[in-house]
């Protein structure tokens, strides 16, 4: 079982370049960020854990921005997005996007995808929320196309393009891994419909593992269990994720100053070890 990272990336945090390079210093093999355009003022959709929606929810850096940071001071570290809102994306530019990092990282980008959950969000990207499970999966498609055909060709109900010419090509053939983020079984689903890794939040309570695990057994049987976003302070639940057979823990990094951060990384090494 691995371990890696993930942290909503500020400006009133630590920068992505020295995170990365203190997260892969450690011998975590992964550092994933967050994605949001922007959080709309008028704000009607509930905050998935309750109550009022939190500060780094309104700062994040671009993703790609981040990770690009974060490529340019590591050499082994995977750089993943957790997760890019692909269905408030232009698929063209973020096949681009993607393809850019991969290439120049030497092959090192996980590209982590969800749906969202922001309707107002999306809806200011022209994204209607009711198509936004079939619109990722189109999006997925078409990029796929990007990375691997000399001359794209796509025609779906959202995206259309003929005879498209995108370099670079990704370094990882054929494409980085898809990981699909999201709870539900439609989440799962998307993970084994795009040969991928299936990424959901971290359950509360050790109890709720085996649900989890089963969710996955009856939607995406034998797809890759990545689990995002674990609470490093509960040991049992640690124990459980690790008796299941999860290919790896994303840990969750709180946002804080350069130097809080690293005490916290060295701190997250301790809870770690006994797995490695």
């Amino acid at each position: 079982m691995r371990f890696g990272i993930f942290s909503f990336v500020t400006d009133e945090g630590i920068r992505p370049d020295a995170l990365a390079r203190g997260v892969e210093e450690r011998g975590f093999d992964s550092l994933f960020v967050g994605e949001h355009s922007h959080i709309p003022a008028d704000r009607q959709s509930p905050y998935p854990a309750g109550g009022e929606l939190p500060r780094m929810y309104y700062r994040m850096y671009d993703p790609f921005v981040a990770l690009t940071a974060a490529a340019s001071v590591t050499s082994t570290l995977l750089l993943g997005t957790g997760v890019a809102l692909l269905a408030q994306r232009d698929p063209i530019q973020t096949a681009k996007e993607v393809a850019s990092l991969d290439h120049l990282s030497g092959g090192r980008v996980v590209f982590g995808v969800g749906a969202g959950w922001n309707l107002e969000e999306m809806r200011d990207h022209g994204t209607d929320p009711d198509t936004r499970g079939r619109l990722l999966d189109e999006r997925l498609d078409a990029m796929k196309q990007l990375w691997t055909a000399e001359e794209a060709t796509f025609h779906g109900e959202f995206t259309h393009f003929d005879r498209a010419v995108a370099y670079p090509k990704p370094a990882r053939k054929p494409h980085p891994p898809i990981y699909v983020g999201g709870n539900s079984r439609h989440a799962a689903r998307r993970a084994a419909r795009h040969g991928g890794v299936w990424m959901p939040n971290s359950v509360v309570v050790p109890e709720r593992v085996g649900k989890l695990m089963a969710l996955r057994d009856e939607f995406a049987p034998g797809t890759p269990v990545s689990v995002f976003a674990v609470g490093s302070k509960n040991e049992a639940l640690l124990e459980a994720y690790a008796e299941a057979g999860v290919e790896r823990i994303t840990l969750l990094l709180g946002t804080r100053p350069e130097a809080e951060t690293l005490s916290r990384l060295d701190a997250l090494v301790e809870v770690v070890e006994k797995y490695r």
